[in-house]
């Protein structure tokens, strides 16, 4: 196979389950990640279990936000890839986000600089990777782009709204993208997980009970896990879902059902 996915965010929790998932499915890996030198054995020992797959894995530790080392880096992978080579699916797993309360007698709140860097990071950096890999010309045809979203689209959670306008601007982000760059065969989806247990939810204020509450509503009484996402965004990878664009997909178990 000469096809890559490209995963933005692939060192832990939904990327890196996504990452093993596609590479025991024939794809090259392309992580692109931010992490800090102490947690790098760990990332590591993960890494070569996608590499243990037989397949080549390309790990780049920069800021994907930031606009020239996102040009620098497309520029790199455009060296690295073997010739013939394209990115044929996109997953966007970038987990940066302020997570305070609107009001508060006693707590540090949200300004307005919490919203854009949110909004940046969890939404637009979506329409920025894909716009600028499309005039890279790295895209395989029938791209698959695929990102992630959360119940807080459509509730109110304490200490999540920054993180909740950015989830809705990300899913209008992909409705958008689905139709845009439908004419180079793009088909872009979001995937809304249940809870599920991974560093992302651990900073989340109270997420000992926000976890206790998606058990108690989920019919099927356990928690969403990486693996169970990483399987539904392989399915949005296969050819018999080349006719899914433009939507929201609910792996959950239920959850949301309640």
């Amino acid at each position: 196979m000469n096809h890559w996915a490209l995963l933005l965010g692939g060192s832990s929790g939904l990327g890196l389950a996504t990452a093993k998932k596609l590479a025991r499915h024939g794809y090259h890996v392309l992580i692109i990640h931010r992490d800090r030198r102490t947690d790098m054995d760990e990332i590591q020992n993960s890494f070569e279990e996608i590499r243990a797959n037989g397949n080549q894995l390309i790990t780049l530790n920069v800021d994907a936000l930031n606009p020239d080392k996102r040009s620098s880096t497309i520029k790199d992978i455009k060296l690295r890839l073997p010739e013939g080579h394209q990115i044929k699916v996109l997953v966007h797993s970038v987990a940066k986000g302020t997570l305070k309360p609107m009001y508060s007698e006693n707590e540090s709140t949200l300004v307005d600089t919490d919203f854009k860097m949110t909004f940046e990071a969890m939404a637009l950096s979506l329409y920025d990777w894909t716009k600028a890999l499309v005039e890279a010309k790295l895209f395989a045809a029938d791209t698959r782009i695929i990102s992630f979203t959360s119940e807080g689209n459509t509730k109110a959670l304490p200490n999540y709204s920054a993180v909740s306008v950015a989830k809705v601007a990300l899913e209008a982000l992909t409705r958008s993208i689905a139709l845009e760059f439908a004419p180079v065969g793009i088909k872009a989806n979001c995937i809304q997980a249940g809870i599920t247990k991974t560093k992302s939810l651990a900073m989340i204020p109270g997420y000992e009970q926000i976890k206790a509450h998606a058990l108690e509503r989920n019919p099927n009484k356990r928690l969403t896990t990486p693996e169970d996402v990483a399987d539904a965004v392989y399915l949005l990878t296969t050819d018999e879902a080349k006719w899914i664009t433009g939507t929201v997909i609910k792996v959950d178990g239920g959850e949301s059902l309640m």
